[in-house]
């Protein structure tokens, strides 16, 4: 394989704030979790392609965790990076803190990993550029990456099996 370029993380960065009002939570006053996911995605996709400067599909989403209710009038704020690449893969670090407007006082609300494949114009993978972290939280997601990819790639022999034996009793 030729020699790749080296991207640092910081390189495809992406930072959305927005505001939570009625529509975007539910019962219980709190940010619908599916529109989080939209917005976790989309931030996160652009970050793939600003990593690979081209297509990226998401391939999967892991370790979603909730951990701090989203309330109606807070500020949310969705960051994300690419963290590990593999050849065509991308892994995308997701990191959403909510802000009480009223008191300033912020929280750790959600985290999350998602993986992205390079797309050429022409629909196929696509090598992309090495990745090299800067900051300590950068160098502790990176130092870790391999053994998460190793997990998914686990995950998706099992999800693979269990879709076969699923589709065997459809009729």
């Amino acid at each position: 394989m030729q020699n790749r370029p080296v991207k640092a993380c910081s390189d495809s960065r992406v930072v959305k704030t927005v505001r939570i009002f009625p529509i975007d939570t539910n019962s219980h006053g709190t940010m619908f979790g599916g529109k989080l996911l939209s917005y976790m995605d989309e931030v996160s996709s652009m970050s793939a392609s600003r990593h690979s400067r081209g297509d990226a599909v998401t391939a999967s989403m892991d370790s979603v965790d909730f951990l701090s209710p989203i309330r109606l009038d807070d500020a949310v704020t969705i960051e994300s990076y690419v963290t590990w690449v593999g050849t065509s893969s991308m892994e995308v670090f997701i990191k959403v803190t909510a802000e009480d407007l009223k008191t300033g006082v912020s929280r750790l609300a959600n985290t999350a990993f998602l993986t992205f494949v390079a797309l050429s114009d022409d629909g196929r993978k696509k090598v992309v550029p090495l990745i090299r972290p800067e900051s300590d939280e950068e160098k502790m997601l990176y130092q870790a990456a391999e053994k998460r990819a190793g997990q998914r790639i686990e995950r998706r022999q099992e999800s693979r099996a269990f879709a076969n034996t699923l589709a065997a009793s459809i009729k």
